[in-house]
């Protein structure tokens, strides 16, 4: 039997199953009851938030050969091929492919006709913002202007690349990062569902690393069965996720403050050889040292997931020493040496030569 993968064979059928777009899922569903059905919707937001999957659902609700509704039945036959991506009136175009005016032209040109065996054609058009200028002026006079049987549904991760003459022309939605409670509580329902075993507190680290994508939430736990041999462990979560002690970073970033360049050299190669890469501990150091500056800058306990009552207490100790201008200094030597990263003989070397250059910095 064939392997499903997890974002596949969880992929929500119907609007009720669809988790983290409350706003979006409530916008579509009231225009479908109150039969306002626009002509075309942008959907946009960053990767694995919903995007293709509402687009599906929403041409299931149009499509559904019992009525337009806001729960298609799933079992006629335009629900099964809109769900197996087979149904000749849902026209899917990824438009990273499609960039040339001459493919829109064609597209145009089929819209004229209606529908195969659909109650609309439905054009489907993914990653919408990859299309050339001339393509979009292509476009525009077909989208003021539709046929009664056409529909179009944008997605997008870019929306500033649209012009403003297309997204007036449609309903735009924003689609949100879902959030971590939320992500969470989906793959403990899924790895219960699935009889996988899992240990506390994985789902929180896994759930942390999607940064708001389910897709790739999903994606960490199925290389996190597979690296527990059928099993997820924490263990493995950690090290798959590259997570490590975090008093190395304080102790680093204490050691550039003071100025200790032995300490800077010995903290940087023990960073280094748990595979954290240059460019990622540039980029903890500047958080650190950002949580430093509003700790001087507000005197109070600033409470935070990321930082145990350890870390804060060490972080307040180095913000009572250190003045503003040092702070500051070091965040802004530390940040043009990120940018400078790219260009340097070896990220290491780059990042070395970073840190050696906050030694300059005077005491003030």
């Amino acid at each position: 039997m064939t392997y499903q993968i997890f974002a596949r064979k969880w992929r929500p059928e119907n609007f009720k199953e669809v988790i983290g777009q409350k706003y979006i899922i409530k916008a579509l569903s009231n225009s479908i009851k109150l039969q306002r059905i626009h002509q075309a919707w942008i959907l946009c937001g960053t990767r694995g938030v919903g995007k293709t999957t509402i687009a599906r659902i929403l041409a299931k609700c149009l499509n559904c050969r019992k009525k337009i509704s806001i729960k298609p039945c799933k079992k006629c036959k335009s629900c099964k091929e809109i769900k197996k991506n087979c149904n000749p009136d849902l026209i899917e175009i990824d438009a990273a492919s499609k960039t040339k005016v001459e493919d829109i032209k064609e597209l145009l040109e089929n819209s004229k006709y209606s529908p195969i065996k659909e109650r609309f054609k439905i054009f489907l058009i993914d990653e919408v913002h990859m299309l050339s200028r001339y393509s979009f002026n292509a476009l525009l006079k077909t989208l003021e202007e539709p046929p009664k049987h056409v529909k179009f549904i944008f997605a997008t991760t870019n929306i500033e690349k649209i012009p403003q003459t297309i997204v007036s022309r449609c309903i735009l939605l924003h689609l949100k990062k879902i959030k971590e409670k939320k992500i969470r509580y989906q793959l403990k329902k899924i790895l219960k569902h699935e009889e996988i075993f899992f240990e506390q507190k994985t789902l929180q680290l896994i759930s942390s690393a999607a940064n708001g994508s389910m897709r790739d939430a999903l994606s960490l736990i199925e290389q996190a069965i597979a690296i527990g041999n059928g099993k997820i462990f924490k263990k493995n979560v950690k090290k798959m996720l590259g997570i490590y002690k975090y008093e190395n970073f304080i102790h680093l970033i204490s050691a550039i403050l003071d100025k200790k360049i032995k300490k800077i050299y010995f903290f940087q190669e023990k960073i280094l050889s748990l595979d954290v890469e240059p460019d990622k501990i540039l980029i903890e150091l500047l958080n650190l040292l950002h949580y430093i500056y509003v700790l001087k800058l507000y005197s109070i306990k600033w409470k935070t997931k990321k930082y145990n009552d350890n870390h804060i207490k060490i972080l307040k100790n180095i913000s009572q020493k250190k003045s503003f201008t040092e702070i500051q200094n070091c965040y802004s030597i530390l940040l043009n040496g990120r940018k400078d990263l790219p260009f340097s003989p070896s990220k290491k070397l780059g990042m070395e030569m970073t840190l050696l250059k906050t030694l300059e910095i005077k005491k003030s």
